[in-house]
């Protein structure tokens, strides 16, 4: 009987270059906007620029005091800055040591977190949105008030919050599908 062996024919190797250890790693699970990637940061870094400009502009003002929905502003993005702030020295950390937060319990607080200071600077910025209109448009006060700062201001919190946003909810989706 008369059976075939099979052959093996060697094949070089290509020479070892040593590049592939200065090239970074890309996991899947590293999807931009969660907690310790350069999205996350980046989103981060956006909450607190918009939260700060907008405490900034309306604490100038000198009669915010006396309407209770810019107090309420001030606290909401004093609350929001500090922190996005916060948030972003942890996200800083973790792209230094190259780690992900993948802790449920930790990306958990973050979630929760977002949600709150989130709910509260909308909230806020509706609020504030709703007193600008009605000394604008409604009572035509802008000349005797600072409508162009609480308008700024109202923004730069809208702008906030619209940052903080994807960063809930991407927290949030991060917790589902564990």
């Amino acid at each position: 009987m008369n059976i075939s062996r099979p052959s093996v024919h060697p094949v070089e190797a290509p020479p070892f270059t040593g590049l592939a250890d200065d090239v970074p790693r890309v996991r899947m699970e590293d999807i931009q906007g969660l907690p310790g990637t350069i999205g996350g940061l980046a989103l981060r870094l956006c909450q607190f620029v918009f939260a700060l400009i907008s405490l900034c502009v309306m604490s100038t003002t000198s009669d915010f005091t006396s309407v209770t929905a810019f107090c309420y502003l001030v606290a909401a993005v004093g609350l929001q800055s500090l922190w996005s702030l916060s948030l972003a020295s942890v996200d800083i950390y973790c792209l230094s040591v190259r780690r992900r937060l993948g802790k449920c319990r930790v990306v958990s607080v973050f979630a929760i977190g977002d949600g709150i200071t989130s709910t509260l600077t909308f909230a806020a910025a509706c609020s504030s949105a709703g007193i600008t209109v009605l000394i604008g448009n409604d009572l035509n006060k802008c000349a005797l008030n600072h409508c162009t700062r609480f308008e700024t201001a109202t923004a730069m919190a809208f702008l906030s919050w619209f940052m903080v946003s994807p960063s809930f909810l991407m927290n949030f989706w991060s917790l589902a599908s564990k």
